[in-house]
């Protein structure tokens, strides 16, 4: 029986760094395992600031992983984690630093080994130690979830349990500030494309379609900033987007962008927010156009259609072809890849072969059911 999802202590703003202090002398912390994405750490300035509040506490830093959380990395993580013994996990970075710490903390503490407990084999039974995450981008709302991402040989794990969920989350967009342009396109597109899936998920609620809407609206007006030209506001405005992003999907879950995603980043190393964002408008046309024959979702297609016109309204478009347009031209005004040959697919049959790997679990949170056939003609339609 899985525990209720814990209430998360949230410090949002400039300077809101100063409350880890607080953070960990509340629990009287002696030793910290601290999981830092090393490049982010340094360029952000959190280093220099975080080095000195843990001076008098003991350390076990656990550094040197590569991007999005492989299993190797976390069973290296959780010897680090057993051998040290520390009273807390704090995690510095983007996804895969926050992920990673996730992942380390509380599967230290179960009697299943990690690969079992991520192929779903093995259980999670307790709580691993107190979390805290300083998100160090602006994207992927992991710092609002109760998932963890996790690769073995290639496949994607997306790995779903209320204790993995943050108990502190501070974040300070001071330490976005350094984000290459790459990076914040790539994860001020994941937290767009979140809210908008999150919109006509199956999975959606008022809750969460309130969190959602008001990412979109947030990512619209500042991500185009954020990229060419970013100020203090635009970067503040899109951690906030990224964290309601998060606190959207944390209770609808994805769908099928996400789900046809997965494939174009594992083979195709394609940036996850934007191969995401490839099909989006695509899928915004393919949704808008449910019936009761094949809607997915138990209130109907009427209902579907209402929440598609919830997203247009804020995309302040008429139709599915100008909400779908809309998506583009966002995409265009950051720079980022439209088609498939942009990010170096360009073949039938790798369209084929991404078609074949989709998530089905993703799919089933799609309002309106959609088969390989129709996934590979739309992806054909991008090259």
């Amino acid at each position: 029986m899985q525990t209720e999802l814990k209430q998360q202590v949230v410090h949002f703003g400039e300077g809101a760094f100063t409350k880890v202090a607080a953070i960990l002398d509340g629990l009287s912390v002696r030793s910290v395992f601290l999981v830092a994405d090393e490049p982010a750490y340094s360029a952000s300035g959190a280093a220099e600031e975080l080095e000195l509040l843990l001076a008098e506490r003991k350390v076990e830093r656990f550094l040197g992983f590569r991007p999005n959380p492989r299993l190797e990395d976390i069973e290296r993580g959780i010897e680090q984690f057993r051998s040290s013994s520390p009273e807390i996990v704090i995690a510095i970075g983007g996804g895969t630093a926050m992920d990673l710490a996730k992942l380390i903390g509380v599967l230290s503490a179960q009697q299943a080994g990690a690969r079992e407990i991520i192929t779903g084999r093995g259980a999670i039974e307790v709580d691993g130690p107190p979390l805290v995450v300083l998100p160090t981008t602006a994207g992927t709302g992991s710092e609002a979830t109760h998932f963890a991402v996790a690769y073995i040989d290639g496949r994607k794990y997306s790995v779903a349990n209320p204790r993995f969920l943050p108990d502190y989350v501070v974040i300070d967009p001071r330490f976005t500030h350094s984000q290459p342009t790459q990076i914040a396109m790539a994860s001020g597109l994941d937290a767009f494309c979140q809210s908008v899936e999150s919109i006509w998920a199956v999975g959606a609620t008022e809750e969460s379609i309130c969190y959602a809407s008001e990412s979109v609206r947030l990512a619209i007006e500042h991500l185009p900033k954020c990229v060419a030209d970013p100020t203090a506001k635009s970067r503040a405005a899109m951690c906030r987007a990224a964290y309601l992003s998060g606190k959207a999907i944390n209770i609808s879950k994805t769908t099928a962008s996400h789900a046809i995603s997965y494939a174009m980043t594992t083979r195709y190393g394609t940036p996850h927010g934007m191969a995401v964002a490839l099909t989006l408008g695509q899928m915004l046309q393919f949704n808008a156009l449910v019936t009761e024959a094949d809607c997915s979702d138990p209130r109907g297609a009427e209902h579907v259609q209402a929440r598609i016109n919830t997203l247009l309204d804020l995309f302040g478009q008429a139709t599915a072809a100008g909400g779908a347009g809309k998506i583009r031209e966002l995409m265009i005004s950051i720079g980022a890849p439209v088609l498939l040959r942009e990010v170096g697919i360009d073949l039938d049959d790798s369209v084929a072969w991404i078609a074949g790997q989709v998530n089905a679990e993703r799919l089933g949170n799609n309002p309106r059911r959609i088969s390989k056939q129709e996934i590979e003609e739309m992806l054909k339609g991008l090259l």
